[in-house]
């Protein structure tokens, strides 16, 4: 064999990938991935095949499809007062992972150093070693993971090219606050700080909350690119269909290393995307839909031994089970699996070091059979 120096020799296979196996193994409930197990919108669906026999079959531009960049500057506008260029700050993306593998590539070079919060999506810290970037870690305790804004300045230097944010926050389900915005504001004042904001859960958040995407802050905005999905809002993951929003000297970076990623994306999607935004409730009900399961689901877990912690936005439940055993959160998620036919996602894997606050995160976005089902087996816990 041909000696191979691994550039992430200590990155193994993602935990959504070993829980979603194993529950498949067992015949385990699968809570633990994120997706969707009843069907996205048959009208949607119509439209994508429309678009197919259509003839749009071919290599989309690479930027994406005009007229779906064009209702996503629209429907941004709408939301948050933002103006947004689609031929020069808009580009459709394979999902939001290739948008923050492509935005970290962009701008992040050997010894800049990146600002992430953890629990983090699993995806941040492996782009930023592989740009020989530097991950600066904070780490975030139950019950809330709020951001402990003195801790971050503490973070920043002369080095420091990039804070990473993620609200609605996966796996904690938590949101940025106003106040958070202000903090953040402040930091970045006069520093050459660039801000890279997931946004894929921006339209699932509840109790009438607000969603505070960078898009709503000109100073912010100015230094940030926005990564947003089609696959979360419109339940087809699978598609892999999403996008990234930045000012044009960060897009023209970004478009760079996009070209030669995957150049372009799925044709016929796009173009069967774009005609559905046509109808705002495509994405203005979905804060109700999804309220409604998150709802349903905590009534259901109320019944269980697990604690629940706060949900203000996904699709994604965290609970503690320190009441039910000391079990490492990995063990208890496997044997969980195994015996009682529940999947679900150990969140030590979503801390560098492994950090465990014995909370375990469930996927709420399911069948109410489906929930129904995993509640009468967790109730056996």
């Amino acid at each position: 064999m041909i000696p191979v120096v691994s550039k992430l020799p200590q990155t193994g296979t993602t935990i959504f990938t070993i829980m979603s196996a194993l529950a498949n193994e067992v015949g385990a409930i699968n809570l633990s991935q994120g997706f969707p197990d009843y069907d996205c919108s048959p009208e949607l669906i119509e439209l994508v095949n429309k678009a197919m026999k259509d003839g749009h079959n071919q290599y989309a531009p690479m930027a994406g499809v005009l007229s779906l960049r064009e209702k996503i500057a629209e429907k941004t506008e709408k939301l948050y007062g933002a103006v947004y260029n689609p031929d020069t700050e808009i580009t459709i993306t394979a999902g939001g992972t290739q948008a923050i593998f492509t935005a970290i590539s962009a701008v992040i070079h050997p010894n800049d150093e990146v600002i992430i919060f953890e629990p983090a999506f699993d995806c941040y810290a492996p782009a930023i070693k592989l740009m020989g970037g530097v991950v600066k870690s904070l780490a975030l305790e139950p019950p809330n993971y709020r951001i402990a804004w003195d801790m971050v300045k503490r973070l920043i230097n002369h080095k420091t090219k990039m804070i990473i944010l993620n609200s609605p926050h996966n796996p904690t389900s938590t949101i940025l606050h106003k106040e958070d915005i202000d903090e953040l504001s402040a930091i970045v004042k006069n520093q050459d700080i660039l801000i890279l904001s997931d946004e894929v859960y921006e339209h699932l958040i509840f109790d009438g909350e607000t969603h505070h995407s960078m898009a709503r802050y000109p100073e912010l905005q100015m230094r940030s690119f926005i990564v947003a999905s089609f696959g979360k809002p419109f339940h087809a993951t699978g598609w892999k269909i999403g996008y990234c929003m930045a000012p044009e000297y960060l897009m023209n970076e970004f478009r760079k290393i996009h070209q030669f990623l995957v150049f372009s994306v799925n044709t016929p999607i796009q173009f069967a995307i774009a005609e559905y935004l046509k109808n705002e409730e495509s994405y203005l009900s979905l804060p109700g839909f999804f309220q409604q399961k998150r709802d349903y689901f905590r009534e259901g877990l109320k019944q269980t031994r697990f604690e629940l912690l706060p949900c203000y936005g996904s699709y994604f439940q965290s609970v503690r089970y320190s009441k039910i055993t000391d079990e490492t959160d990995a063990n208890f998620a496997i044997r969980m699996a195994k015996e009682n036919r529940v999947a679900s996602i150990p969140v030590s894997a979503f801390y560098t070091k492994g950090i465990d606050h014995h909370v375990l995160r469930f996927c709420f976005a399911k069948r109410q059979e489906t929930l129904d089902k995993a509640v009468d087996r967790l109730m056996k816990v």
